[in-house]
């Protein structure tokens, strides 16, 4: 089969592998789509150090294949999105109704049971976070895979199982944004329209979008953003206060993972207000708050991973809402790719063109 291969920082290429049959508590899966996240970029890059080499991708819907022995609940021609959090149920964090830190394995780039699937001219290779879906075919744990119903579009349900979930879970599970409250969201790629719609469906009164390039900005207003700030022209911060009678807002939201972004996050909510950290930044930075002032101002830092999701209940919800007509998910996907244009997939999203680049099998 065909896929994104990462064989070194930054050096990454569509090339053939083999895929051995799944194993016990595993399914294999026909990819249907698969979105181009900026997780994938993050894996190519350093920024999330996983051993290298490796076959990417973690946002994926598919049709199950074959089933390996002891899975129970999932069967061939069934359809799925792939959680790139294994959820055991069992777990200290599964128990703590906190299923996105589900601790079953550790994100090695091997299978639950410490082996590979995925081989290059026999040698072993790596997938990412369970999946690798980032490929024609992929074996993953079954306790990663949520069914689906059959008439759901899989390029649309592909983008569930990570950008959108992560943008409208932060909104609606980790901030909890009331109706007639305001929000600014910096950063307006995949994750950040996400968390706008989150909040327009919370029934946020005003939302804030920032970005420094006009066509994300255009893009957020057609998500449900009431008013839209390019920071390289303005000041972020004392925009959401003009916008705000001069408090700031009750929900600021972060979804690049740049320390200085953070701050300024934090700069544009309201005293007592709320701070939501969407964005993953690099393992060595560090952010600056004010020691004196988060005492003072008495607001609520937070970090948000994963939308705190629980997949197999809120991957149905948010395709029951884009069925109804309350989560635009057609909009989202403004590129289409094949495997073997896979490359040109990960440039464009570096450029910024899309809100979600998807790839077709």
């Amino acid at each position: 089969m065909k896929a994104l291969v990462v064989q070194s920082l930054d050096k990454y290429s569509v090339e053939e592998v083999t895929l051995d049959p799944p194993q016990a508590g595993e399914v294999k899966i026909k990819m249907a789509a698969t979105g181009v996240c900026h997780s994938d970029l993050s894996v190519i890059n350093g920024t999330l150090p996983l051993p290298l080499p490796l076959v990417v991708g973690h946002e994926g819907a598919g049709v199950v294949e074959e089933v390996g022995p002891g899975v129970i609940g999932i069967e061939k021609g069934d359809h799925v999105v792939l959680s790139f959090v294994p959820v055991c149920g069992e777990c200290f964090h599964c128990n703590q109704k906190e299923p996105q830190f589900c601790r079953v394995g550790a994100p090695n780039g091997r299978m639950l049971d410490g082996t590979a699937r995925v081989k290059q001219d026999g040698n072993d290779l790596g997938v990412m976070q369970f999946l690798g879906c980032m490929a024609e075919y992929a074996v993953v744990p079954a306790i990663s895979c949520v069914k689906i119903a059959k008439d759901i579009p899989l390029d649309k349900a592909a983008l569930v199982g990570c950008g959108v979930m992560t943008g409208v879970g932060a909104a609606i599970n980790t901030a909890g944004v009331t109706p007639g409250s305001t929000v600014a969201v910096y950063g307006c790629g995949g994750v950040g329209l996400s968390i706008i719609q989150g909040a327009r469906l919370a029934g946020a009164d005003r939302i804030i979008a920032l970005d420094l390039a006009d066509n994300k900005l255009e893009m957020a207003r057609s998500f449900g953003a009431t008013d839209v700030v390019n920071t390289s022209k303005d000041n972020g911060p004392m925009a959401c206060k003009e916008l705000t009678d001069g408090h700031g807002v009750d929900y600021a939201f972060e979804a690049v993972g740049i320390p200085q972004l953070m701050l300024e996050t934090n700069a544009s909510a309201r005293r007592g207000g709320n701070v939501i950290i969407v964005g993953v930044g690099k393992l060595t930075d560090q952010v600056p708050f004010n020691a004196l002032m988060l005492s003072m101002e008495g607001k609520r830092v937070m970090g948000s991973f994963y939308g705190d999701t629980n997949p197999q209940h809120d991957f149905p919800m948010l395709l029951s809402l884009y069925q109804r007509g309350k989560l635009n998910l057609d909009d989202m996907v403004t590129n289409t790719y094949s495997i073997s244009e896979a490359p040109q997939a990960i440039e464009d999203m570096i450029k910024g063109v899309n809100a979600r680049g998807v790839i077709l099998y």
